[in-house]
């Protein structure tokens, strides 16, 4: 049965999206380069031989004036060529062989991780982003990092979870208190709510294991009293040659979610990874 990670990466004029994806792939072709990757996008893609595929957004763009990109991650699960699917956010890099995860995840049709990491190992405490999740008792659910069997079970959800990000503002209004009410879309509150809808927490995440998750790079999750503006700003990162990475003195592995914009432009980590993977 076919499996590998999908991202979909829509770029902003600032931010180029495809870019953060290419090199995620270049982290995986180090790490797990067994494991296929594809892409959906509508952008250009220069480092094409790193994709499996390269899917066009199906069925128009619904992003096409969002300043977030994100309202097309539904259709992730009709878009993938693959079977068994793990879908990852594009500022992403994966620092180890997950391949075991897989295996993992055969046991579910559908998971998402409900808990995260700071970059010192600790879970992360992300109440700072996730008010609306507290005050509306919604599930910690995570879409950086899910996964979806193709199944009737994963079918009905996502189906589900378009009619939500389609008609967000309904739904935000029966579930979610005014207060605590986000202004735009979430991809993360959209899945909380259809979890919730359909009751069926129990069996798209597993609180009581440590994998599979990632390191979330948010600076408001590590647990600092005197934050800069951002991570970069507050804490060393260091790579080596053979992109090897850490963060403080902490040596980073699994997947490190490094969420700043302007991570692969500060650091030298695309140098590295085209020298080490050669492309």
């Amino acid at each position: 049965m076919s499996q590998g990670i999908v991202v979909l990466a829509q770029n902003l004029p600032d931010v180029n999206y495809v870019d953060q994806a290419t090199l995620l792939a270049m982290s995986l072709k180090h790490t797990n380069p067994k494991t296929k990757i594809s892409i959906i996008t509508d952008d250009e893609v220069e480092q094409q031989i790193l994709f499996d595929h390269i899917i066009p957004i199906p069925w128009n763009d619904d992003a096409k004036k969002s300043q977030w990109k994100i309202e097309n991650r539904w259709k992730i699960y009709h878009a993938s060529p693959y079977e068994k699917t793990i879908v990852m956010d594009t500022d992403m890099l994966v620092l180890q062989d997950i391949s075991t995860w897989w295996k993992f995840l055969d046991n579910y049709k559908i998971f998402y991780t409900s808990k995260v990491y700071t970059y010192r190992g600790d879970i992360a405490d992300t109440s700072y982003y996730r008010k609306a999740f507290l005050a509306n008792n919604l599930p910690n659910l995570f879409c950086g990092f899910h996964y979806f069997e193709k199944s009737d079970k994963a079918l009905e959800f996502y189906k589900l979870l378009e009619l939500i990000m389609q008609n967000w503002q309904a739904f935000y209004e029966k579930f979610l208190e005014g207060v605590t009410r986000p202004k735009h879309v979430s991809v993360d509150v959209c899945v909380a709510i259809a979890a919730m809808i359909l009751d069926c927490v129990p069996e798209i995440t597993n609180s009581n294991v440590s994998f599979p998750s990632f390191t979330h790079m948010k600076k408001n999750c590590q647990g600092w009293e005197d934050s800069a503006d951002n991570w970069q700003d507050r804490v060393g990162f260091y790579i080596s040659r053979n992109c090897e990475i850490k963060i403080g003195n902490h040596l980073q592995s699994g997947i490190l979610h490094y969420t700043e914009k302007d991570f692969i432009t500060k650091s030298p980590v695309v140098e590295r990874y085209r020298n080490l993977v050669n492309v």
